[in-house]
């Protein structure tokens, strides 16, 4: 069995990734890629702490599954709201640059 350390190393390696990618990119399609693997890099996290602690302590068994189903829910309902406001914003300004879009100035 693979230990719990070596999941929290991928899910933090996966999560740094996800947050250089919010912090350098400039595309708002890849800024939205980068945050959902974010979220996943956390969802990673959960199951495998699941699985390893196996209902030790306050925490369930499938406390860590049930959880990260959550998360994939709200995931997929903020890609496809994130995906319509980006839509909008390329027929509008024809980019989705974020340094070029001044929706909120004056």
């Amino acid at each position: 069995m693979v230990s719990l350390f070596y999941f929290q190393l991928l899910s933090a390696g996966l999560f740094s990734i996800g947050l250089y990618g919010v912090l350098a990119r400039r595309s708002a399609v890849l800024i939205v890629m980068s945050i959902e693997l974010m979220l996943n890099a956390v969802n990673i996290n959960l199951v495998a702490a699941a699985s390893h602690l196996e209902g030790r302590g306050s925490f369930v068994k499938f406390d860590g599954q049930i959880i990260a189903i959550f998360i994939i829910t709200i995931a997929a309902a903020e890609v496809g709201l994130a995906l319509a406001i980006i839509l909008r914003m390329y027929r509008n300004r024809s980019t989705v640059n974020v340094d070029e879009i001044d929706i909120m100035k004056w």
